[in-house]
């Protein structure tokens, strides 16, 4: 994807990709006897691979996978550090409810088989990504608990040179589901009064199997559809059910003053043939003037 910019905005200062939710089962058995997990995956990654981009990370927020097996969490790793290791990006493992701690840590992070919290703090070239850990053992719904906030009070007492992004599971935002609004992130103005004022400039999350946007702590928050099925919002609240299509990713674009969370579906289509490479150059060489005229200008 070319960074050519033709209009008042730089070029974004990072790209991050985020996903969520990929709920791997072992030996690849259908998810709810239904979904082909590791395909859609693959659907997923071969779509970011044709964009020709290089992200500074490849974010997961959780729900790697659906039990917790150890055999889910190899072969998630199988398929996805090689990809990332091919675009140079580090790939940050986000917990989630139906992930298990001691699996997590041993398959994913090479780390002891412990219940302590899946966290970690990354510097993308002054960009700090903080991945805090909401599960639950034995629960579904989200808590961050004293320690963890106490903890990420004290990063957030040191301000980052391009800000900070957190990323977590279950995201601090209402939902008009039923069913998610029970399994929902329990401590919230706990956390808000530890991100506001800070340098947190977004929020990552997943978990509600559809993307959506809000607000927390005045702070924006972009939660990331599941690789593996998502919800069908066009039934009726208490029918909302999951659905093998509309699957996709976000593509989190880091500016001086702002950040974009853009929804990229997976499943593509033809498209036109009017902008091309030959296109996109032909406008470079011009002036902004002459851009608004050939471009702006109706005809």
């Amino acid at each position: 994807m070319s960074s050519v910019s033709l209009g008042q905005y730089p070029p974004a200062l990072r790209t991050l990709i985020h996903l969520s939710d990929t709920h791997f089962l072992a030996g690849n058995r259908p998810l709810g006897g239904r979904y082909d997990t590791s395909a859609n995956l693959a659907a997923t990654l071969a779509r970011i691979d044709a964009m020709r981009i290089a992200p500074d990370a490849i974010v997961i927020t959780g729900d790697l996978t659906d039990l917790g097996e150890p055999e889910a969490y190899a072969s998630l790793r199988a398929v996805v550090e090689p990809f990332a290791a091919r675009l140079a990006a580090p790939v940050v493992w986000v917990a989630g409810n139906h992930d298990e701690r001691p699996a997590l840590r041993a398959g994913l992070l090479d780390a002891a088989p412990t219940e302590e919290p899946v966290t970690g703090v990354w510097d993308l070239g002054g960009l700090r990504l903080i991945a805090l850990d909401s599960t639950v053992p034995g629960w579904h719904h989200g808590e961050l608990g004293d320690a963890q906030l106490s903890w990420l009070r004290d990063l957030l007492a040191h301000p980052a040179p391009l800000g900070t992004l957190l990323a977590l599971h279950h995201p601090p935002l209402p939902s008009h589901v039923p069913l998610f609004d029970i399994l929902e992130l329990r401590d919230q103005p706990a956390l808000a009064e530890v991100v506001a004022g800070t340098d947190v400039r977004g929020i990552l999350a997943g978990h509600l199997h559809y993307s959506t946007h809000g607000t927390f702590a005045g702070v924006p928050v972009s939660v990331a559809a599941a690789t593996c099925y998502t919800m069908d919002l066009a039934a009726p609240a208490a029918k909302v059910n999951g659905m093998d299509a509309g699957q996709s990713f976000h593509l989190v674009h880091v500016y001086a003053d702002t950040i974009t969370h853009s929804v990229v579906p997976v499943a593509g289509a033809e498209a036109g043939d009017y902008f091309d490479e030959a296109w996109l150059a032909r406008m470079a060489a011009l002036d902004p003037a002459q851009r608004l005229e050939q471009f702006s200008r109706k005809r």
